[in-house]
C-alpha cells in the first residue's frame, strides 16, 4: 500500500550499483517517505503504464511523485532532497542544466554493469523490508 506523500523509487533490480543505492537509502528513510520497485517487475510496468511513461530503459532510476515521473539526475536529486541529514544540500545541483547533469549520469549508467557488476536475478527483500517494496 502506498501512503499519501510517499515517493516511489524504481531501479534496475539486477544492477549491483542500483541495489547498493537502494540499500543505502533504506536505513536513511526514517520517515518512511519511499517505496521501492524493480523496473523488471510487472507491478512497476503497470505503474509506469498508468502514468503514461513509455520509457523502456533500465539504465535510469525513476522517481514517481504523485502524477509525475522523474528520471536520471533529476530523480536522484529529488530523492536526496527528501533524505535526512545533509543529503538535501545536494539538491542545489538542480541549478545545473539537466543536459549537463544527465551527461554525467548517463556516463556512469552506461558503464554500471562493468564497474559494479550484475546479478542473475532481482534482489528479494527480507520479510522485515517487504512493506517497503511494490
Amino acid at each position: 500500500m502506498i501512503l499519501s506523500g510517499q515517493s516511489i523509487i524504481l531501479f534496475d533490480g539486477v544492477c549491483n550499483m542500483c541495489n547498493g543505492f537502494v540499500n543505502f537509502l533504506i536505513p536513511r528513510d526514517t520517515k518512511n517517505r519511499f517505496k521501492f520497485g524493480s523496473l523488471q517487475s510487472d507491478a512497476v510496468k503497470d505503474l509506469l503504464q498508468k502514468h503514461n511513461y513509455s520509457g523502456n530503459e533500465l539504465s535510469t532510476v525513476l522517481l514517481v511523485e504523485g502524477d509525475r515521473v522523474y528520471a536520471q539526475s533529476t530523480a536522484v536529486l529529488r530523492i536526496a532532497r527528501k533524505m535526512d541529514g545533509l543529503w538535501p544540500l545536494l539538491y542545489a545541483f538542480i541549478i545545473i542544466p539537466a543536459f549537463i547533469r544527465n551527461f554525467l549520469y548517463n556516463l556512469i549508467a552506461k558503464n554500471r554493469y562493468r564497474m559494479f557488476g550484475k546479478r542473475d536475478s532481482c534482489m528479494m527483500p527480507t520479510p522485515a523490508l517487504k512493506a517497503k517494496f511494490l
